[in-house]
């Protein structure tokens, strides 16, 4: 038990990662201690130097995804302030979109929010396991369909949906697709050919601070997306209107400079080892705490129960005991953290059937080891059978 050896495994990282790399601290601590000036507002070396960390944080993000213009990357807050940009940019009233029913509450709620706006909106069923019914999302599309707004990767299953296939709808159709990446980027590789917009987050598998995050535009886009705020950019002060070029259209007001600091080191590290290498040990480690899970009477599963179709997340239940109580034995007596509930994402429970107590969630990093992945199991495996006795 936790407080023989004061043991922690953490498996909560699709909530945010942790550890991060050394190197993301002491990008942090470099920026704050050394440079600590504000980018682009200023002609002095410091505030130089911090145009410069902003600047390489773009142009990280940029190769990771794969394209020539880092200037196509505008920085947010936090992926659903990158959605939140998105959504209400696009959208007026009399479009229609539509979405899927494992999509977190980052999309579905300024969804709802345009709803009432006059927006129609239109969710895709989706099966059991998190996938996407494809045909669906086709026949929902109208001629008032304005875009498609799906996510990579489900945040309670980890099920990876189509997004080429996707991609090929709304082409055939002429739809904008938005895809939320918060799960995926860094952890699963990504391909923009056919997305219009891409949101992501800094704090999971890019193993940045929390309170980064941003969208990827494609070119031309900017001329139809309106800016989520005005204010100052440090660019064409003169004027009293928002700049009209990327990405100072959608970047108003001082940055999360030590954040982005942190964030490119965290994406570094991400290209260094490489998505791919990172991807292997994740599946790896989701095939082994899925077959660990399989094997405990009384554990229900969701998802796919396929590694190569998920990222690494898992849900399950244990019969007899909520999930709450289940989250705080992990906890309290093995020191296994983890999270549990409905995961801002209530779509996602009715759809596998948990709605509305929800389900307990493991969530692995490349830094969790087989050793975490099989204690976590084990402690699982000993409170079902406290359970039973």
């Amino acid at each position: 038990m936790a407080n023989e050896a004061e043991k922690l495994i953490y498996l909560d990282n699709a909530a945010t990662s942790w550890p991060k790399p050394e190197a993301v601290h002491q990008a942090v601590d470099h920026f704050m201690r050394q440079i600590g000036a504000n980018p682009g507002r200023s002609g002095h070396r410091l505030s130089i130097a911090a145009g410069r960390v902003v600047l390489e944080a773009r142009e990280a993000i940029a190769e990771l995804l794969g394209i020539g213009d880092p200037l196509r990357v505008v920085f947010t807050a936090n992926v659903t302030s990158a959605l939140n940009v998105a959504l209400k940019g696009l959208l007026r009233p009399g479009d229609h979109v539509v979405t899927t029913a494992v999509e977190h509450n980052s999309v579905i709620r300024p969804l709802r929010a345009l709803e009432a706006q006059g927006v129609a909106v239109t969710v895709a069923r989706c099966f059991p396991d998190g996938s996407l019914d494809l045909t669906a999302l086709e026949q929902a599309i109208r001629p008032a369909t304005r875009l498609i707004v799906v996510n990579h990767a489900s945040n309670v299953v980890g099920t990876v949906l189509p997004i080429q296939d996707i991609a090929a709808v709304a082409g055939r159709h002429q739809c904008l697709l938005v895809v939320d990446a918060a799960q995926t980027l860094g952890a699963y590789p990504v391909n923009v050919k056919g997305i219009d917009v891409l949101a992501f987050t800094g704090h999971k598998g890019l193993y940045g601070p929390q309170g980064t995050g941003g969208l990827y535009l494609r070119e031309g886009l900017e001329e139809v997306m309106q800016p989520l705020q005005q204010g100052g950019t440090g660019s064409r002060s003169s004027e009293q209107y928002q700049p009209e070029f990327m990405p100072d259209k959608y970047e108003s007001g001082t940055p999360n400079t030590a954040g982005l600091a942190g964030l490119a080191a965290g994406v570094r590290f991400v290209l260094d080892q490489g998505v791919d290498r990172i991807r292997r040990h994740e599946e790896e480690l989701t095939g082994l705490l899925i077959e660990g899970l399989l094997t405990i009477p009384g554990v229900r599963l969701y998802g796919t129960r396929d590694p190569s179709r998920q990222v690494a997340t898992v849900a399950f239940n244990l019969d007899g005991m909520a999930p709450s109580e289940l989250g705080w034995r992990l906890d309290e007596d093995y020191g296994v953290l983890c999270r549990v509930g409905l995961h801002c994402s209530p779509l996602s429970h009715q759809t596998i059937g948990t709605f509305p107590t929800g389900a307990v969630r493991f969530s692995l990093s490349y830094f969790t080891t087989k050793a975490d992945v099989e204690y976590a199991v084990e402690a699982v495996r000993g409170i079902a059978a406290s359970l039973r006795s």
